[in-house]
């Protein structure tokens, strides 16, 4: 296998928090591959891993929403990041409300959207969810810095498996 390591610390990806509805269950966490994948129409791609709680969640779930998070919500991001959702409501202390298919939508995120999911895809230890967005939010102008991975580097991820 070719390391990718000298190419890869290089990179600084813009965190998300993908949140899921499915039933009488939520799930969200924290997730640095994500990507547009088309312009006409605008699609996205969010790849969630197979160890992560809320991957069983947004296999059921018919819309995920997608939240980026400011540079000072580093609370936020440990919350999604690092606590299982098996073990813990990570939606109990913070301010969120429905969105389509019910996906919470999290209010004080700096920019969101929520989208359908329209197929999957499985690529090495992630599946690659296909959205079409919905509906989407994002604070005023000025807006914030988006939360990014070397502002989480020291996260330990928090799944069930």
């Amino acid at each position: 296998m070719v390391a990718l390591d000298g190419f890869t610390d290089r990179l600084d990806y813009p965190m998300c928090v993908v949140t899921a509805a499915a039933g009488d269950e939520r799930a969200g966490c924290l997730v640095g591959f994500a990507s547009q994948c088309s312009l006409d129409p605008p699609t996205f791609v969010v790849w969630l891993s197979r160890a992560n709680h809320t991957y069983g969640v947004a296999r059921r779930a018919s819309h995920l929403g997608v939240h980026l998070i400011g540079r000072e919500q580093v609370g936020v991001a440990r919350l999604f990041g690092s606590r299982c959702g098996a073990v813990v409501d990570k939606f109990a202390t913070l301010s969120w409300e429905p969105g389509a298919g019910r996906t919470p939508v999290l209010t004080d995120a700096c920019a969101w959207w929520v989208g359908r999911v329209d197929g999957h895809a499985d690529w090495g230890d992630h599946v690659g969810f296909h959205l079409s967005p919905l509906e989407a939010g994002s604070d005023p102008l000025p807006r914030q810095a988006p939360l990014r991975l070397s502002d989480v580097r020291d996260l330990t991820p928090g799944h069930s498996g």
